[in-house]
């Protein structure tokens, strides 16, 4: 409830509302950033942009800076955001401490905790932005201008939250590929399809990495399984408590799988469909329940699928959904052995089908769907903050103030959700809640509401003082219709 609608000389239209005060649930909360923070008016930023994110439906920092009547202009909200000594890497750490603290009496043993990792595009107009480039989108085969974020999250019954989050950049443009080729290889003419172009690595990079300069920024560069090595080591070197890792087929490689296993952490991925099945490894009988011979060592999991009998599927309930799961155990020469889970989701078997992973053996189809699916908050988190707190709607070109925006993402987002769940109590011994209540979009609309409320108290006292109704008015709204300092007064 960002803006209320006003008449005009017969015509209406939308307004954005002024905001006297930071949103209750900033106020409840931010205390414990103070100590970050080298003076008030820095706190007061903090708790400005934060109010911003969350109420204001245009989240500019020009925007925020107009709404927000006690904040300073947009420049000096803008070096808040790029230039100030406060450290986003430290909000972070506090921010998450503060929330593990904050759930202790409603979040599950580590054992039925969960880490899911997967990244998200945040896609721009323009190529002004700081280390924004061309990705692939999987969803229609794209490659849209966009950062690209790994970010990892905790689920923990009803506790759910963001823990990191990493930018990935292209080798390429990390390393500057294409002007060291011209450079090296005049003559090479450089391709535009990804395969081609890897035939020129293969070709070039021997070569080019001889040059310190570019071998420089090769050693730089980190794909997104380091990425998302570093965010599971950071996450329990935080005292994030889980026992288990659920993530998507992309991040599912040897060297990710090797430091779950040293940090003692068992995981659930989807595979994909051309991944090859050790035959030797497993045994399948036919319809008539003679077993197949397979005439090959490997077999890919699309082409095993059609020779699995209908019979051999069993009926698997997960909450209100039904399943039918085909599970056995199998080796993959990159992974070892493994226990595989063929879910469709109708009787007739028909349609698309997911394939699941996971290095527990003993655990059944139903527990190998059932915490699957609990890797879709990630998605919901991608879609809260990007719909109501503008994760993707930055228009600062400094990276600096990009990973401060999304650090204050994190921040508001933590906050509305602390407010979708019950009190903590440690000694309750009824059981935890496992989703939470209500909504973000419901809680922001409270917010939104109370600042409407403050704001007609606000006017109220001010009429009742003697203040003339134009002046108040012109006052309250001076700011978005001005871009000046002169014009944006300060109010006790």
């Amino acid at each position: 409830m960002q803006r209320v609608q006003v008449e005009s000389d017969g015509q209406w239209g939308c307004m954005q509302l002024p905001i006297i005060t930071p949103a209750p649930i900033v106020s409840k909360h931010a205390q414990v950033f103070r100590r970050l923070f080298n003076d008030v008016r820095q706190y007061q930023n903090f708790q400005n942009y934060l109010t911003g994110l969350i109420v204001l439906e245009n989240k500019s920092l020009a925007n925020i800076s107009r709404c927000i009547i006690n904040s300073s202009d947009k420049t000096n909200l803008s070096r808040f955001m790029g230039e100030s000594p406060w450290q986003p890497t430290e909000v972070n750490r506090v921010r998450i401490d503060y929330m593990l603290e904050q759930t202790a009496g409603i979040r599950m043993a580590a054992s039925e905790s969960y880490f899911i990792l997967d990244d998200t595009l945040c896609e721009h107009v323009g190529s002004l932005f700081e280390y924004v480039d061309r990705h692939y989108d999987h969803c229609d085969g794209s490659y849209p201008l966009a950062h690209n974020l790994v970010t990892s999250h905790y689920l923990s019954g009803a506790v759910r939250m963001p823990i990191h989050a990493e930018i990935y950049r292209r080798y390429e443009t990390v390393t500057q590929w294409e002007r060291f080729i011209l450079k090296h290889f005049p003559d090479q003419e450089i391709p535009k399809t990804a395969t081609a172009r890897a035939k020129v690595h293969k070709k070039c990079d021997a070569k080019l990495l001889e040059n310190p300069e570019f071998l420089e920024l090769h050693q730089q560069f980190r794909t997104k399984i380091e990425i998302a090595q570093t965010l599971l080591v950071k996450a329990v070197a935080q005292g994030v408590a889980f026992t288990t890792m659920l993530m998507d087929s992309w991040y599912l490689t040897p060297a990710l799988v090797k430091t779950l296993a040293e940090l003692q952490i068992d995981w659930v991925s989807l595979l994909k469909r051309n991944r090859k099945l050790e035959t030797g490894s497993f045994q399948l009988q036919d319809a008539g329940g003679t077993p197949i011979l397979f005439p090959k060592p490997y077999i890919k999991v699309e082409d095993l699928v059609p020779l699995i009998p209908p019979r051999s599927y069993k009926k698997v309930t997960v909450g209100l959904r039904t399943y039918w799961c085909f599970t056995f155990c199998v080796r993959l020469d990159s992974l070892g052995k493994v226990r595989l889970t063929i879910s469709f989701d109708n009787p007739e078997l028909t349609g698309t089908y997911a394939v699941l992973i996971t290095n527990r053996c003993d655990w059944s189809a139903a527990q190998m769907v059932a915490k699957y699916l609990l890797r879709w908050p990630i998605e919901t988190f991608y879609r809260d903050s990007k719909q109501l707190l503008g994760l993707d709607e930055y228009r600062t070109r400094s990276f600096a103030a990009i990973e401060a925006h999304w650090c204050l993402v994190f921040v508001a987002y933590s906050f509305l959700h602390l407010d979708c769940l019950p009190p903590s109590s440690i000694q309750d011994s009824s059981p935890r809640p496992t989703t939470p209540h209500p909504s973000i979009g419901a809680v922001c609309r409270q917010q939104a509401q109370s600042l409407i409320e403050q704001l007609i108290l606000f006017a109220h006292d001010r009429l009742v003082q003697g203040c003339p109704a134009t002046e108040l008015f012109r006052s309250l709204f001076a700011k978005q219709h001005s871009t000046t300092r002169s014009s944006s007064p300060v109010f006790s």
